[in-house]
């Protein structure tokens, strides 16, 4: 019988995805099987995210387990909910966040003419008209949320300057903010 192998190279994991883990179990014969499982968790599974932000994401809670994600994969519902939720704390949010594309002006240029909408459901209603009616190349440029290229992580006090550093020597990783149009937001981008 071959020996088990658990190394990663040996196991053809080429990033750090979830981490394998070997166990056995007895066949008729009384010889062990491996059997390989992958412990995986389920909030970075639910995040929805591309491969090397997911495996950006467990690399971050392996080195800080307390690391909460607020955002991964986003429709575009989801990213109009988001926004307006900033906008609610700074009108001018868009445009100091985002890079300038047809998609950052046309969303800033809906809550720049509609001072009277106030709430977040009218702002996310109106951000959700503009961003359904944006082709989708111009759409893929205004967030790696929308691809699964990017997540959230709540930010901490404690440690906070440790988890931060960690996040900015991920592999793959695009940008960092820790503060997004005047807010603190920590924003991981791949």
């Amino acid at each position: 019988m071959p020996p088990v192998r658990s190394s990663e190279e040996e196991l053809g994991i080429q990033d750090r995805a979830p981490r394998p883990t070997v166990s056995g179990s007895a066949t008729a014969s009384g010889s062990a099987t491996p059997v390989l499982a992958f412990e995986t968790d389920p909030d970075i599974e639910a995040l929805d995210l591309a491969a090397t932000a997911k495996n950006a994401a467990y690399e971050l809670k392996r080195a800080h387990p307390s690391v909460v994600f607020t955002s991964g994969r986003r429709n575009k519902r989801d990213q109009a909910r988001g926004m307006s939720e900033n906008v609610i704390l700074n009108r001018k949010w868009i445009e100091q966040t985002y890079a300038q594309t047809v998609a950052r002006d046309s969303c800033q240029k809906w809550v720049d003419d509609n001072p009277d909408k106030t709430t977040q459901q009218e702002i996310e209603a109106g951000l959700a008209s503009v961003i359904d009616a944006l082709p989708d190349v111009e759409l893929a440029k205004l967030s790696k949320h929308l691809s699964g290229e990017a997540f959230d992580v709540q930010p901490v006090t404690e440690d906070a300057e440790r988890i931060k550093a960690t996040i900015r020597s991920l592999p793959g990783l695009k940008v960092f903010l820790d503060m997004e149009g005047g807010l603190i937001r920590w924003h991981a981008q791949f």
